[in-house]
């Protein structure tokens, strides 16, 4: 499918203001390692919540939910993008205790309370879902790229890991958060600009309701097992993931992180209607689309809207994958390192040289992403591997190691391993699908926490001293 010049136009300029960004951020704002990983620990309310907003808002929840709306999920599947909304509110909860621990990653903050061990066992979780999250964020924007410039997918994939690697490499967190922030906004406002007037030209709203059975307009067909599950899903992923978490050290202060977390529930609810009512619209005018519906949202929006809509949509689209990839990079090569190479052997860097490696496991790691990502692994099953690898085992010495002040450093160390038991355990027999409903990483986390707590009370009868805290002393 070729697009309209003015679609391609649309793409090109964004493309090329994102390496600016890069560029221009890299030259000007980068002094210190600390304005590299985490913006200098300055960013204000808008940033914050645009750039948690971005992050969470990607593939799947745009030509994802579309293609869920076009299928059997009908209207419902807006509970896919709600629930990640849903899910910030007990996030704004823990904000201003991330923002508070001062640090830089989420190993460091159990290492503090329970050690090396389980700060160890962490970071290699981290880096090894982060890998498996840019390279499924770089297969869904090179399959955009593929469509939209009609070459071959594997180019495709270089292209848009290469933008991704030049913006990231270059401008660290703050070149992240400002591109999160633009990105963002082309989304939400591209898929409210472009949503009604793909309606008008499938008829209008009553046309395509007519058109569609009933259970596609129930906004309950998907069940409350599953709507349920999904928060618990978003929250602990939220909770134990680090591009989040470095978004929450990034704020200037805690009460930005806390006013940040509720403005990006906001945000993101608001975006969760525009995919699905475009899925709709393809599931009403457009019936047998390939591949179930893949690309609904595409199809829908160069079938019934003028070409520069359609250029708005593509680029959304690519900026919904790319805000999500670069985040993912840079925090999977602050991880390494901070938490294993500098732990491991590695000589104490002076801050020009931590910025230069971290820099170079950037372009590193990137480019191993595309190279996984030409293997045509499914993207589901990168993310659904990746999401419980990371929070599993880690959700409750993180999260509860943050509030549970004389917890003990066992019960941090045995509950990760714990966790990531459950999650495989539970993984390997739900099979392709989630038993009871549950999903394999909610029934990580859960093991995790009630592994935290028997541990806990087990080791306050025997008089175990708590573990240190988990915040600088000031």
């Amino acid at each position: 499918m070729h697009l309209q010049t003015q679609a391609l136009v649309i793409v090109g300029v964004y493309l090329v203001v994102m390496l600016s960004i890069g560029f221009i951020v890299g030259k000007l704002n980068i002094k210190s390692s600390e304005d590299y990983m985490v913006a200098g620990r300055r960013m204000g309310l808008f940033f914050v919540a645009f750039s948690l907003s971005a992050n969470n808002i990607g593939g799947g929840s745009t030509t994802g939910l579309a293609q869920r709306a076009y299928g059997e999920w009908g209207i419902s599947a807006v509970w896919y993008v709600l629930a990640a909304s849903i899910a910030m509110i007990p996030l704004a909860y823990f904000a201003p205790k991330i923002r508070k621990t001062m640090a830089v990653t989420i190993p460091e903050v159990v290492g503090r309370r329970f050690g090396n061990v389980s700060s160890t066992i962490t970071a290699v979780l981290s880096v090894l879902s982060l890998f498996c999250l840019t390279s499924s964020q770089i297969t869904a924007a090179g399959s955009v790229v593929s469509t939209l410039l009609g070459i071959p997918t594997n180019v495709a994939l270089i292209a848009a890991g290469f933008v991704v690697i030049f913006y990231t490499t270059f401008g660290g967190m703050i070149a992240d958060q400002v591109a999160d922030l633009i990105q963002f906004c082309v989304i939400l406002v591209g898929l409210a600009i472009a949503t009604p007037i793909v309606i008008e030209g499938c008829g209008g709203w009553d046309a395509v309701s007519a058109a569609l059975p009933p259970a596609q307009l129930d906004f309950t067909t998907i069940g409350v097992v599953t709507i349920v599950g999904y928060i618990f899903n978003y929250f602990c992923t939220f909770l134990a993931g680090p591009e989040m978490v470095s978004r929450f050290e990034s704020a200037k202060d805690e009460k930005t992180a806390t006013r940040a977390a509720w403005l990006s529930a906001v945000l993101m609810a608001a975006m969760a209607f525009f995919p699905t009512l475009l899925g709709l619209c393809a599931a009403a005018t457009m019936p047998g689309l390939a591949n179930e519906g893949a690309n609904a949202m595409l199809e829908v929006t160069t079938t019934h809207a003028p070409g520069f809509v359609s250029g708005i949509v593509c680029a959304a689209i690519i900026c919904a994958t790319m805000s999500s990839a670069d985040s993912n990079l840079l925090c999977m090569s602050t991880i390494l390192m901070r938490d294993l190479y500098l732990k491991f052997g590695g000589r104490e860097l002076n801050d020009k040289q931590t910025v230069f490696y971290t820099r170079t496991c950037n372009v590193v790691f990137a480019i191993i992403a595309i190279c996984i990502s030409m293997f045509g692994v499914p993207i589901v099953t990168m993310n659904t591997f990746a999401f419980g690898i990371r929070c599993a085992g880690p959700f409750a010495a993180y999260g509860l190691g943050l509030v549970v002040k004389n917890a003990t450093k066992n019960s941090g160390i045995i509950s990760l391993i714990g966790g990531t038991i459950g999650f495989i355990f539970w993984q390997v027999l739900s099979g392709g699908d989630f038993l009871f409903g549950i999903l394999p990483v909610v029934f990580g986390c859960f093991v995790s926490c009630v592994v935290f707590f028997v541990v806990n009370a087990i080791e306050w009868k025997r008089g175990v001293p708590a573990a240190p805290s988990a915040y600088l002393e000031k």
